[in-house]
This record gives structure tokens, C-alpha cells and sequence, in this order.
């Protein structure tokens, strides 16, 4: 076997090993069976949220099983064929199975960092919040761009996206937005994109053309489901109602429908302006536990977000990537040192480069470059 092909055998044998690892494979079937047990219990639906959450865990554990002993397999009759390619002389089979290998290595390190969303809240849909930083029109359309790009990323990997409520800028772009991200380990890969974001480049909205430099904010927790209690106390919470604001005619809200909840103790404040009072009261209350708990996780990661903000602009504190469209094209992590010339792509949605290295550093320890000096 030639030595690339080797290497990614190695490469992809690292990735299972690891991954077997991850997913405890030694206890995977028994689980597997108690799993099946529980669904065929006939009292099951009576709570069908707490089925539904069952179902959505067994399958989790049937994908990850079935995508381990698929990949095996793959890898299994890759080798095959290049040990009887080789044998036969045969260069075309040789040629299509290394670049079989070449294409399970990359699917196989995806699944890996898959296995690194191990938390117990990674599993959840997310609140995703974007707000525009100090500099008017420049930075609001900043923050406009910012939504889409994270719309986008989500709609790529098939996530509902909902608008919970949004705050438009004076003269373009936004102040605010917040959107619920709902799909399987939403909130698990976004955790990694709250932070202050900085965009370099020549404003379409200064006659001179001259470069700016613009900070829009974003914010991630988790959605708190039923199995996380989170405690708010009637009397730390404010609960104002007002009349949302909308672009006219017939679809602008005419009662004060809109609910804005402040929680005194931590001064957080959620809002939701849909059109029903009683929905924006719920959807609201869910934000702010949501909050609560995220502050809860901050705290239990405090050395991993300290290490994380010491990294960031100064001026900012928690600055976490740069964006560079003049004079040169490129976006940096500032925490991994992960980086593309594509900005066009990044901001169009490719982001799971970006996140991968930091969910790989968060497991390691070490940057993406740390990483590859010491390799």
C-alpha cells in the first residue's frame, strides 16, 4: 500500500478508535436493548413529550451505532481492494478505493467532532440573540449581515430557524434580533459563536469609501427542556407589555401584544413580539430560563471562558473573530487561529470549520495550531 494510502487508513482508524471511545461502544448494545425495553412499554405515550424525547435518544444512539459499523465496514473493504488491486496489477481498483479512504477520512473526522457534542445541554435547540455594536448604520448592517449568515448555516444543515423579535437599525440593517434555532445539537455547535464579532471593510454607506470597522455582539444558550429545572421567583421578574413595531400597513400590531420580561436580580431582559400576548409570555419566560441556565453552564466553564476572553480585543473583552473585506479577504478565529480567505462562503453560512476548531480546542485544550506544532 502507497504511503498517502496508509496514512489515511491511520488517519480514519485514529478517527473510529476515537469515536468508539466517545460513544462508549462497550456498553452501546446494552444500552441499545434497554432503549427498545422503554419504547415497548404501552404506558409510553401517556407524557409524549417525555416519549418523544426517548425516541429522539435511541435514535441518536441507533444513527451513531449504525454510522460506526458502516464506516468499519467501509474502511474493511477499501483495504480489501487495494490488497487485491495491488495483487492483480490492477491500478483502476487500486485508484478508486484510495480514493474511497480519501473520502471516509473526511467523513470519519466529521463524525468525530459529531461525538465531541456531548454535553448535557448540546443535544437542544437554541436561542441565538445578534446586536449591533457602537456605530450606527455601519454596524447595524453588520448585524443584519451576521443574521443571515447564521440563517443560512442553519437552513444548510436543515435547522428550523423562527424569528422571535427583531429591532431595525434608524436607517438600515438592525439593532437586535433573536431567532430559536431548533434541530438536533443546534445549540451544541452555535455555543462556540457567542462572543463579539468585527467586520473590516469599505462602507457602502460613506461617500468617501473609506475602510470601517464595525462590532456586532452574538449570544447563544440553550433551549431548557423539561429534564433541566431552572427556578424564577414571581418576585425577581417585571413583565412589561408594549406595541411592536413593524413596516406599516396592515400587518403593524395595533394592541400591546408584545411582552418584554426583565429579571431583576441579573438584569437580563427577553423579549417576544408575536401576536399573541399569551405566546409571547411563554415564549419569553423560556428565553429567560434559558439565560439562567446558560449562566449556570458560563460558571461551571469559567477557566475555558477566561482562557477564551483573554484572547479577545481589549477594547471588548470578548472579541472572537475578525472579518477582514479590505484591503485583503479574510476571516479569523481569534481563539484557534482557524482561518479562510473565503469570505464570500463564511458569510454566506460556512461556518463549521470555524466551529469545529473551536469545539475540537475546548476538548484538547490546545488551538488548531498548538496542535499542529507539537504534530
Amino acid at each position: 500500500m502507497r504511503a498517502d494510502a496508509q496514512n489515511n487508513v491511520d488517519a480514519i482508524e485514529k478517527s473510529l478508535g476515537l469515536l468508539r471511545q466517545r460513544m462508549d461502544w462497550e456498553t452501546a448494545a446494552y444500552r441499545l436493548e434497554e432503549f427498545n425495553a422503554r419504547v415497548e412499554d404501552p404506558n409510553l405515550w401517556d407524557d409524549p413529550e417525555a416519549a418523544q424525547k426517548l425516541m429522539r435518544e435511541r435514535q441518536s444512539l441507533v444513527d451513531a451505532m449504525e454510522s460506526y459499523e458502516s464506516m468499519k465496514q467501509e474502511l474493511d473493504d477499501s483495504v480489501e481492494l487495494i490488497e487485491l488491486g495491488e495483487m492483480e496489477d490492477d491500478a483502476e481498483v487500486v485508484s478508486d478505493a484510495e480514493a474511497a479512504l480519501v473520502a471516509l477520512k473526511e467523513k470519519a473526522a466529521a463524525a468525530e467532532l459529531e461525538a465531541l457534542l456531548n454535553g448535557e445541554a448540546d443535544a437542544n435547540d437554541t436561542f441565538l440573540e445578534i446586536n449591533a455594536g457602537a456605530g450606527g448604520t455601519e454596524s447595524c448592517d453588520w448585524a443584519s449581515m451576521l443574521a443571515r449568515m447564521y440563517t443560512r448555516w442553519a437552513e444548510k444543515r436543515g435547522y428550523k430557524v423562527e424569528l422571535q423579535s427583531m429591532s431595525a437599525g434608524d436607517e438600515a440593517g438592525i439593532k437586535s434580533a433573536a431567532y430559536k434555532i431548533s434541530g438536533h445539537n443546534a445549540y451544541g455547535w452555535l455555543k462556540s459563536e457567542s462572543g463579539v464579532h468585527r467586520l473590516v471593510r469599505i462602507s457602502p454607506y460613506d461617500s468617501a469609501a473609506k475602510r470601517h470597522t464595525s462590532f456586532s455582539s452574538v449570544w447563544v444558550y440553550p433551549v431548557v427542556d423539561d429534564n433541566i429545572e431552572i427556578e424564577v421567583n414571581p418576585s425577581d421578574i417585571r413583565i412589561d407589555t408594549y406595541r411592536s413595531s413593524g413596516a406599516g400597513g396592515q400587518h403593524v400590531n395595533t394592541t400591546d401584544s408584545a411582552v418584554r420580561i426583565t429579571h431583576e436580580p441579573t438584569g437580563i431582559v427577553v423579549t417576544s413580539s408575536e401576536k399573541s400576548q399569551h405566546q409571547n409570555r411563554d415564549i419569553a419566560m423560556k428565553a429567560l430560563k434559558s439565560r439562567l441556565y446558560q449562566m449556570e453552564l458560563d460558571r461551571r466553564n469559567a477557566a475555558i471562558n477566561e482562557a477564551h476572553e483573554n484572547k479577545g480585543d481589549a477594547g471588548w473583552g470578548n472579541q472572537i473573530r475578525s472579518y477582514v473585506l479590505q484591503p485583503y479577504q479574510m476571516v479569523k478565529d481569534l481563539r484557534t487561529s482557524y482561518e479562510t480567505s473565503d469570505t464570500k462562503g463564511v458569510l454566506d453560512g460556512d461556518l463549521d470549520g470555524f466551529m469545529g476548531a473551536t469545539l475540537a480546542m475546548d476538548v484538547s485544550g490546545k488551538s488548531r495550531a498548538e496542535a499542529q506544532a507539537e504534530d
